[in-house]
């Protein structure tokens, strides 16, 4: 973990929804570093401490299935993560999240997140509005995983991915993501995902280089996420 003074107090979640007034406040408590790729923010059934930002880079927000990983969300630039540890009834985090790449972070307390929940209410409002799409996309997840094929939600998983990170100068998405992540993310194994892959390159649904995968037929991954 290293230490990093930039933050941009217009881009982070917080910020673009705190009063102006209160942006002093928030620059005097926050703490801001940088993560290195692969390294682990926090841990599953770590003690509360804060709520983290993304000022830039990429978090992978994950959680034990049994014996093996589930990854819940990608946050990015501006994003929250942490804030699921905020609760009346449990003082321990339900999540891990680890750095895909370095990333910018920003952190503050968790004494003064709630303060200025209290003293910002269109912050207030944005982050009731966000549980709510949260938990949302959670139930959508929840009906893939039980209804959905493997390669329906791979197909799923792909356009979703478009959608948050877009595509690079190359057509390629904006992500960089092993494998074995794409597995968890779909809620399957690595082996059938390596599988599925193949499967759509053969029918030049997508086209890969290296980690960085692209779509070539958009309309034949949609129609196969709504199988």
């Amino acid at each position: 973990m290293k230490k990093n003074t930039t933050c941009n107090l217009e881009s982070c979640f917080m910020c673009r929804l705190s009063l102006k007034e209160w942006h002093p406040a928030i620059a005097a408590h926050k703490k801001n570093f940088i993560a290195k790729k692969g390294e682990v923010i926090i841990k599953e059934g770590d003690p509360v401490s804060g709520v983290y930002f993304v000022t830039s880079g990429n978090v992978k927000v994950h959680k034990q299935w049994g014996e093996r990983e589930l990854i819940l969300r990608f946050a990015n630039d501006g994003a929250i993560f942490g804030h699921r540890g905020i609760s009346s009834s449990i003082s321990t985090y339900p999540i891990s999240a680890t750095a895909l790449e370095n990333t910018q972070l920003c952190f503050v307390d968790i004494a003064f997140f709630k303060t200025t929940l209290k003293v910002n209410h269109e912050f207030a409002y944005g982050m009731l509005m966000f549980y709510a799409d949260e938990l949302h996309n959670s139930e959508k997840r929840m009906r893939e995983l039980a209804l959905m094929s493997v390669k329906s939600r791979l197909a799923e998983a792909i356009l979703d991915l478009r959608d948050q990170f877009g595509l690079n100068t190359e057509g390629f998405l904006s992500l960089e993501l092993s494998r074995q992540d794409l597995a968890a993310f779909t809620g399957t194994t690595y082996e059938t995902v390596f599988r599925i892959m193949n499967e759509l390159l053969g029918e030049k649904l997508i086209r890969v280089k290296g980690k960085m995968i692209g779509i070539v037929d958009e309309a034949g991954l949609k129609e196969l996420s709504n199988g």
